[in-house]
């Protein structure tokens, strides 16, 4: 996504809050994500109270302890509900166990968003917000096999993903990257069903950094000679790399990851990954929020993108050693970007 780009609809964030603030005074918004310490989730949050504050409405925030914690956001979502909100936002710990307080929560008339995480079935949800997940592992998939070359065919490829549910933002980021890699792929809604020789298999990180380094120390156990790493997320990343680094094994891999936060950027500056997609998650908020502003006016609903089931909040493959055909930034650039 260019500047350009994201400034038009950054504009037309801030005139759907003008145009909602009058009658939305008295509205409340809900926030849920995973966890309140992922970067991430931080600055999804900056993005909704912003955009709260613009259109004069209250938001009320909440958040997993961990990825994955459905309970909690159960109990959000009631919370939610009996606090008589227009509408929530939230990016689910899994994309199926919370359909039914979903369901529960339109028909007590809130209008439910759903953030970077497709719920499952997606009309779940009234709308989506988020970036093409599939696309987002597809630029890393093929900026890895390009950078590889003809040395692609007799890669040993270390993948590591969210958690054991494999929700959806889990199983389209992972599958997308096979598919950019050059990887058949099975069920495109299944984790580990592949039968590529090249795969040394898939361990889960809970996206965190902790979770990447023992990850990347299993996968390592089973070959050492491991030379590309997919990582579900930055941390995750980060976490991958002391592995490597632990095993004197950080020059023989490349690692890539999804995300495009001011972190991770720098991490593809230092060398730490090769490359990310860049993801938008104050965008997502702040349109989510200006989504329920309106809806709280008028009643009326978002729209997606045209061709898509989702609103596509966009993708930005960002790295320092750009590929040909692939459409990539620097992480000069990227810094000006990240998550802004």
């Amino acid at each position: 996504m260019t500047k350009t780009l994201k400034a038009v609809l950054l504009g037309g964030a801030a005139a759907l809050a003008m145009g909602g603030a009058a009658q939305a005074q008295d509205a409340t918004a809900c926030l849920i994500t995973k966890t309140d310490t992922n970067p991430f989730f931080v600055k999804m949050r900056e993005g909704a109270t912003e955009a709260a504050e613009a259109a004069g409405i209250n938001l009320l925030t909440y958040a997993g302890a961990i990825d994955g914690d459905v309970e909690s956001q159960v109990a959000a979502v009631e919370t939610c509900i009996a606090a008589g909100a227009s509408g929530i936002l939230i990016t689910p710990s899994d994309s199926r166990a919370l359909e039914p307080v979903i369901t529960q929560a339109r028909d007590a008339g809130l209008l439910v968003i759903a953030l970077d995480t497709p719920f499952e079935p997606a009309d779940t949800a009234d709308a989506t917000f988020a970036t093409d997940n599939f696309e987002a592992g597809r630029l890393i998939g093929a900026w890895a096999a390009a950078t590889l070359g003809e040395d692609a065919a007799d890669a040993r490829i270390a993948l590591l993903d969210l958690n054991p549910s494999q929700v959806s933002v889990d199983y389209l980021r992972d599958q997308g990257f096979m598919s950019g890699f050059g990887i058949e792929i099975n069920d495109p809604t299944r984790i580990g069903d592949e039968d590529d020789p090249r795969i040394v298999g898939h361990d889960v990180t809970n996206g965190n950094e902790e979770g990447g380094r023992t990850a990347m120390e299993n996968l390592l156990q089973i070959d050492p000679s491991v030379n590309v790493v997919y990582t579900i997320n930055e941390p995750a990343a980060a976490g991958a790399h002391e592995a490597l680094s632990a095993f004197g094994l950080d020059d023989q891999a490349i690692v890539v990851s999804v995300d495009g936060g001011c972190p991770g950027v720098q991490n593809v500056a230092a060398g730490v990954i090769g490359a990310t997609s860049m993801q938008f998650p104050l965008l997502m908020a702040s349109l989510g929020v200006e989504a329920i502003a309106q809806y709280a006016e008028d009643g009326s609903l978002p729209e997606n993108t045209p061709g898509l089931g989702f609103f596509n909040t966009g993708v930005q493959l960002v790295t320092d050693n750009p590929v040909e055909g692939i459409d990539s930034i620097g992480s000069e650039e990227a810094l000006d970007l990240c998550w802004g």
